[in-house]
């Protein structure tokens, strides 16, 4: 019988057991690069209040008693506080009219005291996203979701970038993963991340698919990639034999699933436990890349901050 052998390699470790090999993922942990970003914005911040008497600002706007949201917004709003931002939030009730939100988002516009304006999405179905969105100013739109910063992401040319795919992009430098000449598959169209993602991963030269629910033969496109990156909002969809051995998984979802007395866990679009025998690199959910999304959101305050001075971006 052959005897087991041990070796590391690019922060894994592989296992030989007789015929049987088995790769340990990388976890790529979220939590402590979140916690890294959120020092650099911390002093960019005392910088620009020290030197330039400014002080970022944040706005939330939540219209309505979604549960989820109240928790963002709540989180946001502590985060931009401990960072010593200005921080702001509105309220607005579930039947709030769609001209009382673009109201408060006009009034948000013309603060000069707030940089950022973040409305919580999903809003309640009288008021129409895309109305938001075209009425924000794109200077102070921190989530990078109007129209002019999605088009400026296309061009090449954006400052603010959505806070969800800038996280991952984060995550993949700071772990060292290749993305120039990757094949990059984003499961996932939506405004908020999938088509943001796939131009970022564009733009780093990988070479990137986009799937959805019309795609023909997932599992084959899934196998085919060396970055998997799932945003689908199905819990554990991706299954480990989806995965291709060695790639990097990045598990966008969030997904609440019962567990047992009547309890609950959160897990990610992808079958964690499965593609981690099977993946070089993974993000767990939660403290994955859901982590680094509070961080890019201050990261992006405190850009449109700065430039609203026409400052130069802190270095962060």
């Amino acid at each position: 019988m052959v005897p087991a052998v041990s070796a590391g390699v690019g922060g894994s470790e592989i296992f030989i057991t007789g015929s049987v090999i088995g790769m340990a993922a990388t976890i790529i942990d979220g939590k402590a690069v979140s916690a890294r970003l959120k020092e650099q914005v911390g002093r960019g911040a005392s910088w620009l209040s020290r030197e330039h008497g400014i002080v970022p600002g944040l706005a939330t706007v939540l219209v309505g008693n979604d549960p989820a949201s109240e928790v963002y917004v709540r989180n946001k709003n502590k985060a931009a506080e401990a960072l010593g931002f200005h921080s702001v939030s509105y309220h607005l009730p579930a039947n709030a009219s769609e001209a009382d939100v673009l109201a408060r988002v006009r009034a948000l516009n013309d603060d000069p005291s707030v940089h950022g304006i973040l409305v919580q999405m999903p809003l309640p179905k009288q008021v129409r996203e895309g109305a938001v969105l075209d009425t924000l100013d794109p200077r102070k739109d921190v989530d990078a979701l109007t129209p002019t910063n999605a088009g400026l992401l296309l061009g090449g040319h954006a400052t603010l970038i959505s806070c969800t795919p800038a996280g991952m992009m984060l995550l993949l430098k700071e772990y060292g993963i290749e993305v120039s000449g990757a094949n990059a598959l984003v499961i996932g169209r939506s405004l908020l991340f999938g088509k943001p993602a796939a131009q970022l991963l564009l733009a780093a030269n990988a070479t990137v698919t986009m799937a959805h629910s019309r795609t023909r033969d997932l599992p084959d496109h899934c196998r085919r990639a060396d970055i998997l990156v799932a945003a689908i909002g199905k819990p554990e969809f991706v299954k480990g034999d989806w995965v291709k051995p060695g790639a990097t998984v990045i598990d966008v979802g969030i997904n609440r699933m019962e567990a047992a007395e009547s309890k609950y866990k959160i897990v990610g679009d992808v079958d964690y436990a499965a593609a981690s025998e099977r993946a070089g690199a993974i993000t767990p959910v939660p403290g994955g890349v859901g982590a680094m999304t509070i961080a890019c959101l201050m990261r992006n305050t405190l850009i449109a901050a700065a430039s609203a001075a026409g400052l130069p971006t802190p270095q962060i």
